[in-house]
Parts: structure tokens; C-alpha cells; sequence
């Protein structure tokens, strides 16, 4: 644990070190949980996080679980039954809407991967509830991701953000808002560790303008690990301008194929990155699934968003940012041993003899992203 602010931090690097601690978290609670993730998996992991939640509303903890419609479309109906004969309560977001369209506000997802107990504990990144050692496309090795447990006064900041968003989706389903829900937490960031959130209304560009000034300051070293790299132009340019400037600019990617058009799109973007001096490096024994950056050995972010249209456009996000030489040299190492011992870099020379089947499919697959985003009215905001 690392001690900020009068807040500590641990960093958790997969479900391995994740799931345990949360579980703890879950059965030392004594008042109340909140829950929200995009995937609640009807796996193993589960299956074991269903019944921690049980145990605790059984023993009188006040228990909300906000999932997103479309990433838990398949959550089984016998275990919603257990948790509501339980007392937890269970909302939906968006479930009504879980068929896929391209109208535009059928397209925003609950993508946040939050949970806070007792607003002194609580934990962000980008894990779902999934066993992440599967539906790795027939590997055996744990899709690479990253949480941070929170215990401190950022908690309270947390608590407040999910407490709002349970209101309001109590309140668009036309039910009473609870007076539980509506209570003075404690809300009180500080300037070395902050939420930062994505959604429609106020913070809709809150987490890339916080990318974007952290790249512009850097002087020596940018470091990101994406799942879906998708930036638009502004994004794209202030990452060649640091590299223009001497700063290194490491960037690593989803090596397996997991959806063919965002994976042929992203390398449509290859060659000028490539030629602007950008290192980039795809990783291989299994999906990569983390969100986040090192900037400088003392600038971190850790959440749910992606670097693409649907997480910076569309989405609901959250990403911890913190400044701290310490937790980023955690991280930092981390990334680098999966840089070097589980990535392969992309050679520019070679890139560029790659044949131009592969290069047209990647430039179309680019278009048709594009193309979509200019459907939903997205088209100048996305650059």
C-alpha cells in the first residue's frame, strides 16, 4: 500500500489480486456496498461475488448492485432472484435497450467498474466481474488489467459519484429516491488523487483533457497501455508533438485479434505514429484489458476508458489519476516487464512492407469506424 494524501493505494494487477481483496472488503463491511460494472459474468468469479453480496445484505449491510444492461445481458435470472430474496438491491442501466443500435443514446453504456463499502474502502480500474483467466481465445494466461483499492478520504469522492447515478437511475425508473441514497458523503479530492469521470452531461471530456495536458507537459516519457486505441486527431497529434520534443512515447496495444474492426482501425494509425518516432509494441499471450498510463514516473491513471470514440464519446468512465513517484514507479515496472517479456514491438521498416492487402483492410476498417462516429453526430468532437 502506498500512502498519498493521508489515502492508500494498492495497486492490483488482475483478477488474481483483485478478486481476493474485494471479497475481504465485501464480508468486513458493516453498512453498506455499492457495485457497478459492466460485466457481471455468469462465471466461477460470478458466482462468488453473488454470494459475498448475499452474506452481507443477510447480515443487515445495505447492498446496490448497478449493472450495465448490455455488458450483463446474460446475468442469470435464478442468481437475481437469490440476490434480491437476499435484500440487495439490483438496477439496471439501460437494460431495456441491450439490442445493439446505432442510434446514439442506445449506444451509451454503463462502462464504470466501481465499488465502494462503508465510504472508507473503494476500488477502480478497468476489471469486469469475470473470471479473466477465460474467454481469452483459447488461452490459459489472465487478460491484462489493473484496479487501485482506495482507503481513505477519495473513497468518499467515489461513494458520492455512484451514490448520484443509483438516484438517478432510481428516479428515470420511476421510483422513489431513497433517503439512504440521497445522504451527505464525504467529498473531499485531493490534488494528488482524484476521480475523474466521463458521462454526457458535466465531465464529458473531463478524463481526455486530463490525458491531453499530462502528454503536453511531459518532458521525458509517456508511457500507455490501451485495450482499444482509437484517438482522434488532437489526441493523435499532442502524442507526436511529445515525441517531436524528444519526450519517449511508449504505446502498448491489444495484439490478439478480439473485434476485428476497432483492432484493423487502430492500425490504420501504425504508420504516421510509427514515423513520428513512437514506439509501439502489441501484446500477445492473451487480451489486454487495462486502461493506463505512466507519464513522466509520477503521472498515473488507472480506470474504465478507453482511448477510443465509444469510452470518450458515448461512455460512462471512471479513471483514477494520481501524482506520485512511488505508485508510478509500480506501474511503470509493471507495464515494462509486460513490454519485454509478453509484447512484440512493430518495427517501423517492417510495417512498411507489410502488403498492401493488410494496409487497405486496416485503412477501410478506419473508414467505417469513422463513418459511424459521423452517424452519430460525432464527427468534429472526435477530432
Amino acid at each position: 500500500m502506498r500512502q498519498i494524501d493521508g489515502n492508500g493505494l494498492t495497486l492490483l494487477q488482475n483478477g488474481a489480486e483483485y478478486f481476493p481483496r474485494l471479497l475481504a472488503d465485501i464480508d468486513a463491511c458493516r453498512s453498506f456496498v455499492y457495485l457497478e460494472t459492466y460485466i457481471f459474468a455468469s462465471d466461477e468469479i460470478g458466482r462468488t461475488v453473488c454470494s459475498a453480496l448475499e452474506r452481507a445484505a443477510l447480515r443487515g449491510v445495505a447492498v446496490r448492485v448497478l449493472m450495465d444492461g448490455f455488458g450483463s445481458a446474460d446475468f442469470p435470472f435464478e442468481w437475481l432472484s437469490r440476490l434480491e430474496s437476499a435484500g440487495v438491491h439490483v438496477q439496471w442501466f439501460r437494460r431495456e435497450l441491450y439490442r445493439f443500435s446505432m442510434r446514439r443514446h442506445r449506444l451509451r453504456r454503463l462502462h464504470r467498474k466501481l465499488v465502494v463499502l462503508d465510504g472508507e474502502i473503494a476500488f477502480i480500474g478497468g476489471i469486469n466481474i469475470i473470471d479473466d483467466a477465460n474467454r481469452n481465445g483459447g488461452s490459459s494466461v489472465p487478460r491484462f488489467d489493473f484496479a487501485v483499492r482506495i482507503e481513505g478520504s477519495v473513497a468518499g469522492d467515489v461513494h458520492v459519484v455512484m451514490r448520484r447515478l443509483w438516484a438517478a437511475v432510481s428516479w428515470a425508473r420511476g421510483k422513489r429516491m431513497e433517503r439512504f441514497m440521497l445522504g451527505n458523503g464525504r467529498h473531499a479530492s485531493l490534488p494528488n488523487v482524484a476521480v475523474l469521470l466521463r458521462d454526457n452531461l458535466r465531465h464529458r471530456r473531463d478524463i481526455e483533457r486530463a490525458y491531453l495536458k499530462a502528454i503536453g507537459y511531459a518532458t521525458r516519457e509517456v508511457v500507455i497501455a490501451n485495450a482499444y486505441f482509437l484517438p482522434g486527431l488532437g489526441f493523435r497529434r499532442a502524442l507526436m508533438q511529445a515525441a517531436e520534443r524528444g519526450v519517449r512515447v511508449v504505446l502498448l496495444l491489444q495484439g490478439k485479434v478480439e473485434y476485428r474492426l476497432l483492432h484493423y482501425a487502430t492500425r490504420a494509425l501504425y504508420g504516421p505514429l510509427l514515423a513520428a518516432g513512437i514506439e509501439i509494441y502489441e501484446y500477445q499471450p492473451s487480451f489486454l484489458h487495462a486502461k493506463v498510463a505512466v507519464i513522466d514516473d509520477i503521472w498515473v491513471t488507472v480506470g474504465s476508458s478507453n482511448i477510443d470514440p465509444f469510452s470518450l464519446l458515448l461512455a460512462r468512465e471512471a479513471n483514477l489519476v494520481v501524482s506520485d513517484e512511488g505508485f508510478a514507479s509500480d506501474l511503470r515496472e509493471r507495464l515494462f516487464q509486460a513490454i519485454s517479456k509478453d509484447a512484440e514491438r512493430i518495427d517501423p521498416v517492417l510495417w512498411n512492407r507489410v502488403n498492401r492487402g493488410a494496409h487497405a483492410l486496416s485503412r477501410l476498417s478506419y473508414a467505417a469506424v469513422r463513418m459511424m462516429i459521423g452517424v452519430l453526430g460525432y464527427g468534429k468532437n472526435s477530432d
